[in-house]
């Protein structure tokens, strides 16, 4: 033990905190701190996603009009109004993007996970990093069964932290499956100044849109009143990816490490709107085109009873732009 201090929470640790008033009362709240300068505010209210991040005391994320949201205000019918966004949003599992209708399922925009607090959770710290685990069941009778089992794993002694997620179909049928970790970077990492590296052999605009705009894809610009998103889909060179965001004001790079052979569709989301102002960076397992279009092309993804897949994203935040 550390002669120097008293309790062991001044150097780094997990703190377990609830809000109180408007649309997030009651919501449990994560708030992590590795004492290197990396600080996660975690939802177990909103399937352990990541709500804040920061590095340094410097806001890296993006967090929405919309604030907390308990899943209490859901409406599947409009996902928008509990958007926090922050750093991450999971959506899926039966549906990311575009609402559709596939094989007589309705499906709602980006799915219901995000919307779901978990059913266990747990944290600890080990030597050498500070470790949340949660498992949701997202199961409906007469319908999907999906057990999800992430493990949230902060370092202690670099400014990085790794999301491992475990899907299992807990059905007795085969059930597709779609996953988009929806990360979104915020001012004041993000703004006109911010270089932008996506390692990828081909962009593809989602629409006539984007596609007037694409020479534009990696250039950041200043908030625009009425600006209209672009959505921009990059197949990746290799399988061991790196996208980044650096922001030379403040000498600060974020980077973005997953498996593209596994996670094989990856979205930028670019917003540049006056207080919608958000790029989201999205390695996913498929696009937001609904999940009728996925399985039209071929990049549906389904399980079969007792199957399981894994799917692991590392972020690392550093002062100064990797060469």
């Amino acid at each position: 033990m550390n002669p120097y201090i008293g309790h062991i929470s001044q150097m780094n640790g997990i703190e377990e905190h609830r809000l109180v008033g408007g649309k997030g009362d009651g919501m449990r709240l994560l708030e992590v701190n590795n004492g290197l300068g990396l600080e996660l505010v975690v939802s177990p209210d909103r399937n352990n996603d990541i709500t804040r991040l920061r590095f340094g005391g410097i806001n890296l994320s993006y967090f929405s009009p919309c604030g907390y949201v308990s899943p209490a205000y859901y409406d599947k019918k409009d996902f928008l109004r509990s958007f926090t966004a922050g750093f991450l949003t999971t959506c899926g599992l039966e549906a990311v993007g575009t609402p559709c209708v596939d094989e007589g399922e309705q499906l709602e925009l980006h799915g219901s996970i995000a919307n779901k607090p978990v059913d266990e959770v747990s944290y600890k710290r080990e030597e050498d990093k500070l470790v949340i685990t949660s498992v949701s069941y997202d199961e409906v009778i007469f319908g999907r069964k999906w057990k999800l089992e992430r493990i949230l794993s902060v370092s202690l002694v670099e400014n990085t932290f790794t999301l491992a997620d475990t899907i299992t179909n807990a059905n007795d049928q085969k059930q597709p499956l779609e996953v988009l970790y929806h990360m979104n970077m915020g001012y004041p990492l993000l703004d006109e100044d911010s270089v932008i590296t996506i390692p990828s052999v081909d962009v593809i605009p989602r629409d006539d849109h984007a596609k007037e705009n694409i020479d534009t894809w990696m250039t950041m610009q200043k908030p625009e009143a009425g600006y209209q998103e672009c959505c921009y889909y990059h197949k990746m060179k290799d399988s061991d990816t790196t996208v980044s965001i650096y922001q030379p004001k403040n000498d600060i790079q974020l980077s973005i490490h997953y498996d593209s052979s596994v996670l094989d569709g990856f979205v930028e989301w670019k917003m540049m709107g006056i207080r919608d102002y958000v790029l989201g960076l999205e390695c996913g397992n498929c696009y937001p085109d609904g999940r009728d279009v996925m399985r039209k092309t071929g990049m549906l993804k389904e399980l079969e009873p007792g199957d399981s897949v894994h799917y692991e994203v590392t972020i690392a935040v550093q002062k100064g732009e990797s060469k």
